[in-house]
């Protein structure tokens, strides 16, 4: 059955969704183990972590992250129910809300980067050398680019 795409392009993009479930689960596991909340909690307090003033409009939360609004709206409460960001509302048009990152969570991305550092290190870097991760880092961000364009 042609695709349209060569075997090893077609190869390559099996491999890395494979890859990547994979690690996932591992991540998912390993955070489950130590009683750490799943790792898209991670990214959200990662994406406020990384923001100016450890604060970012939801609306652009949503963007960095590629969720629904919808989809971020609760799992931005879950993370406030349980004191890891607080909402405020926006100064420059009293509309729009800001996730704010407490101490809760700056306490909670560094207990969740222990383990998800570890399961990193142990099965990604582990298994990849340097001139091969440049090679994947090229290689991805001209498909985003590709893909973007």
């Amino acid at each position: 059955m042609p695709t349209g795409v060569p075997e090893p392009q077609l190869s390559a993009w099996r491999a890395l969704l494979n890859a990547h479930a994979a690690l996932v689960e591992r991540i998912e596991s390993d955070l489950a183990a130590a009683d750490l909340p799943p790792l898209s909690w991670y990214d959200v307090l990662w994406a406020v972590r990384r923001a100016s003033g450890r604060r970012i409009r939801m609306a652009q939360l949503a963007e960095n992250l590629t969720l629904s609004r919808g989809g971020l709206t609760k799992l931005v409460d879950r993370l406030e129910s349980d004191g890891l960001v607080r909402r405020e509302p926006a100064d420059d048009d009293g509309r729009g809300l800001h996730a704010v990152l407490t101490a809760e969570g700056t306490a909670m991305l560094r207990r969740t980067w222990t383990v998800y550092s570890r399961a990193l290190r142990e099965s990604f870097a582990a298994s990849i050398d340097e001139d091969e991760a440049r090679v994947i880092v090229t290689a991805l961000d001209r498909a985003k680019r590709a893909a973007r364009s």
